[in-house]
């Protein structure tokens, strides 16, 4: 039986070999371009089955046409043509596979429901992992931001600080202008004070010396006679003045 399976399904690859190649070909082609960094949205939520394998949608297609028993008779009828044909031989194999197929029924029927529980919790729990990861990424990212918002305040305030040193260096530039204009004042009246005091020097000892010229010319000029004639005239002249003053003393 397997082996008549097997025959048709490689006569079948072998007329779809060129269609395969070219969807493998297709998909390299389109996989050569740069991934995306968009966000992957989540996996659809699986569609409703019946009997664990089927799906819904198989017995919604057929309902119209067939009805509710639609489904079940297409089924019981091509597995009967397929028997009748001897297309499916029923030996050994058969009963191996609804053997396991039984054992792997009753597996999923007993131990399903803990283990899809189990995945569950499972994902959640990666899901929850992943949220806290991309939580801690945001916040790590808003805190760049802000970070970065800061450093562009700072930039903006740079021009203030810039225009704050220039007035500070053009006040300390007029502050050593004033200073160098007052020390160049000072110098300009000292030495002018230096003059004023020279001229005042010279004027006095010229007076001075003629003082002493004038006297020196008059002491030489007077002689013994004319000394001995002023010194008595200063006597007659004190006596005079004597007796004035007892004149009004006794009056």
């Amino acid at each position: 039986m397997l082996s008549r399976v097997i025959a048709v399904s490689a006569s079948g690859l072998k007329s779809t070999a060129p269609l395969g190649a070219g969807l493998v070909q297709a998909s390299r082609s389109l996989h050569t371009s740069s991934p995306s960094l968009a966000p992957v949205p989540a996996l659809p939520e699986g569609g409703k089955v019946r009997h664990g394998i089927v799906p819904e949608e198989f017995f919604q297609l057929l309902y119209p046409k067939t009805g509710a028993t639609g489904p079940y008779m297409l089924g019981t009828g091509l597995s009967v043509w397929l028997l009748s044909k001897e297309l499916y031989v029923i030996n050994h194999e058969t009963v191996a596979a609804l053997t396991v197929g039984t054992v792997f029924i009753l597996a999923v029927k007993k131990f399903g429901p803990s283990f899809a529980s189990a995945m569950d919790k499972m994902e959640e729990e990666k899901t929850a992992w992943i949220e806290d990861v991309k939580d801690q990424a945001m916040a790590c990212y808003a805190d760049a931001i802000e970070e970065e918002k800061k450093e562009q305040w700072r930039v903006e305030g740079r021009s203030m600080l810039f225009d704050a040193k220039r007035n500070n260096v053009s006040m300390l530039l007029e502050t050593n202008y004033r200073e160098r204009l007052n020390h160049a004042n000072h110098e300009v009246k000292r030495r002018l004070d230096y003059q004023l005091a020279l001229q005042h020097l010279k004027v006095r000892m010229e007076k001075e010396h003629m003082v002493n010229w004038v006297e020196k010319n008059v002491v030489g000029s007077i002689t013994a006679q004319q000394e001995q004639e002023s010194i008595a005239k200063c006597i007659s002249d004190l006596n005079v003045l004597a007796k004035n003053i007892q004149a009004k003393a006794t009056a």
